[in-house]
């Protein structure tokens, strides 16, 4: 039996004895994992900066060096997290809906776990704290698969993990990580382990969410790339609209709710987007531009011209659909909200799409007519993020209408069964 069916398999049995847990000891294993990981904080930022230097020997780009990278201030915020989630009401029992039948049957549809969780990612030790974490408060089991780049930094967070549940009285199997090979024959394993698992969770770039897509026999609820707009409509506040578009590129460029591409209402493009592009060529982000919205920097007389000029490139069709994760951003000039809301449609990943407009009617339509996860008006995309909606952590952000959408926190680990009491009824 391969190292995945067997973890998943001893996942399995601990998930049973998870379901029956109360809520105390879960809650209590949480504050026990986070206490374990700031205890631990120096063995876990050694082992990362081992995965740090050998990611920099192979050439990982700086933002991706950022995800992977923990040090003490991250440390306490995986903690932190931990800690939060422990507060959050617990997910389970609770009673969705339920009615008394004419024969006097009483049916209740409460919530359980969904039983074992596998998780494939990328080089993102939080996510390892966190997936733990959200499962335990849930009642499932996990089975986890991180990227080799950040092995040994989730090996280390495994370990204090895996003490906690036992110094709460909780099966240590409830916690599960796989190791690969460069074949990915564990991952390939995992996919196919029917029976053990009950849903997969991928979370990363575009390949391996596809690949886990077309590949699973598992059940997969998919976590979506970023490709998130900013549409700047002709009723903005430019000021606000700089400020929201530069905060949603530039704060943190390697993550999925970065802005990657700029809308701009074609009434307002000459008065805007000069000053915007100024911002963005001043922070070093490269500006991949439609043909309007160059032709409209040529015909400066401005004494910018020309820099501004330096700084774009001719967009390409590519470049509308594309997920930079870097210091890139696509550029567009449209006709009014309608055209707006048929670009993101189109070329947007369903993740976070924000319009910025002093308009209530175009607002309304903006978040009514966008197919998306999380819709903002006057809002950075920013915020798409489980911490900051109140879930206390994410798994992931779902992209897609089934099972969940959106930022996935522990309730969205659960599924429901019916619970029917009787007195002797026959049908």
């Amino acid at each position: 039996m391969s190292e995945a069916r067997e973890k998943a398999g001893l996942a399995k049995g601990a998930a049973r004895e998870l379901a029956g847990a109360s809520r105390a000891a879960r809650e209590r294993a949480l504050v026990c994992a986070a206490r374990r990981i700031r205890e631990d904080a120096d063995v876990i930022i050694a082992a990362n900066a081992r995965d740090l230097v050998r990611a920099r020997e192979a050439g990982m780009s700086l933002p991706l060096q950022d995800r992977l990278m923990l040090d003490a201030g991250r440390i306490s915020s995986i903690a932190d997290s931990l800690d939060d989630i422990a507060r959050q009401p617990d997910p389970l029992g609770r009673i969705v809906s339920g009615s008394t039948l004419e024969n006097g049957l009483r049916v209740e549809q409460v919530s359980v776990p969904l039983g074992v969780v596998a998780m494939i990612y990328e080089a993102r030790p939080n996510v390892t704290a966190d997936a733990f974490g959200l499962c335990l408060r849930s009642g499932n089991a996990c089975v986890l698969k991180g990227g080799s780049a950040a092995r040994e930094s989730c090996l280390a967070l495994v370990d204090s993990c895996r003490a906690a549940l036992v110094e709460a009285g909780l099966p240590a199997d409830a916690l599960q990580y796989v190791d690969d090979d460069a074949q990915h024959t564990q991952t390939a394993e995992l996919l196919g382990a029917t029976g053990l698992v009950d849903v997969l969770i991928p979370r990363g770039g575009a390949a391996l969410i596809r690949a886990c897509v077309e590949g699973s026999k598992v059940p997969v609820i998919e976590t979506g790339t970023g490709n998130c707009h900013v549409y700047v409509h002709e009723a903005a506040d430019f000021s606000k609209a700089r400020a929201i578009l530069m905060n949603a590129k530039t704060q943190r460029i390697g993550v999925c709710n970065a802005a990657e591409s700029l809308l701009v209402d074609r009434a307002i493009a000459r008065e805007f987007l000069p000053d915007a592009l100024r911002d963005l060529l001043g922070a070093d982000v490269v500006a991949h531009v439609d043909a309007e919205t160059r032709s409209l920097i040529e015909s400066l007389e401005d004494a910018d011209r020309d820099v501004l000029l330096q700084g774009l490139v001719d967009a390409t069709e590519e470049d509308w659909g594309r997920e930079y994760l870097a210091l890139e951003i696509s550029v567009r000039v449209v006709s009014g909200v309608e055209e707006a809301i048929e670009h993101i449609n189109r070329y947007g990943t369903g993740h976070s799409e924000a319009i910025v407009s002093d308009s209530y009617e175009a607002c309304e339509r903006f978040l009514s007519g966008v197919d998306a996860a999380v819709v903002y008006a006057n809002a950075s995309t920013r915020f798409t993020d489980g911490g900051v909606f109140g879930l206390g952590a994410e798994i992931g952000i779902s992209t897609q209408k089934l099972h969940a959408r959106g930022p996935m926190g522990a309730s969205a680990l659960t599924t429901t069964k019916y619970l029917a009491r009787g007195e002797g009824q026959v049908r």
